[in-house]
This record gives structure tokens, C-alpha cells and sequence, in this order.
């Protein structure tokens, strides 16, 4: 004798393998976004250290990335400067530095934030 077919259960069971799908598609953008700001970061850091960049280039950089791409978002002016202030904060840290690359980058920008997950692991954020 054969159980009775219940199609909801399994209905179920594939709306939780697309959900937790879409979770790992959203965690792996978010750390690719955040690879690219702190590569961005580490970039204009460099051209400024190095007197290459004045803040003037940073703003025509913004310019230029919405003139050639005009659908882009998030890099614009204060964005760029979050970027290089992203990567000035951590860069020297080894054990923060690989961590703040894995939160959400509205974390990132939040220096109290980090502050909390600093002490929870007992280390110092290093100002710039």
C-alpha cells in the first residue's frame, strides 16, 4: 500500500531550497562589493600617498564612472572617500582587516559598529 502524494510538503521543500539559494547569491555579491570598495579604496589611498591624486581627481573620477556607466550607483564623491577611509581604517589590522570584508557595507561605514565587534574580539581599530 502507497502513502498518499502530498504536493504542499514538497512545494515547501523547493521554496526552501530557493530561498536559501537567493541567501548565498546575496552573501556572494556582498563580498565581491566589498573586495571592489576596499581594492578602491587601497587604489586612491595610494594615488593620494603618493601625490599622484589630489582631491580634485577623486571627484572627477566620480564623474567619469557616472558619465561611462550612467546606471551605477554608489560611487560617487562621499562614496569614494568612504571607500579610502574603508581601507585607510583596516588595512594594517590582520585580524580585522579579512573580517570587515565580510559584513554588509553599510556596517562598514559605521564606525560604532565596528568599535563593538573590535572589543568583542578584544582588538583596537587603528585611526587614521
Amino acid at each position: 500500500m502507497t502513502t498518499p502524494v502530498n504536493p504542499q510538503l514538497d512545494f515547501i521543500e523547493i521554496t526552501q531550497l530557493i530561498h536559501a539559494a537567493r541567501q548565498r547569491a546575496v552573501l556572494a555579491v556582498n563580498t565581491a562589493l566589498i573586495e571592489l570598495y576596499w581594492q578602491v579604496g587601497q587604489f586612491i589611498s595610494r594615488k593620494i600617498a603618493q601625490a599622484e591624486w589630489g582631491d580634485g581627481v577623486v571627484v572627477k573620477l566620480a564623474e567619469h564612472l557616472a558619465q561611462i556607466q550612467p546606471g551605477l550607483r554608489g560611487f560617487t564623491r562621499p562614496n569614494l572617500f568612504r571607500m579610502q577611509q574603508f581601507y585607510e581604517a583596516y588595512q594594517w589590522d590582520e585580524k580585522v582587516s579579512p573580517l570587515v570584508r565580510q559584513l554588509p557595507w553599510t556596517h562598514c561605514c559605521k564606525p560604532s559598529y565596528m568599535n563593538s565587534i573590535c572589543r568583542m574580539h578584544r582588538m583596537r581599530i587603528r585611526k587614521s
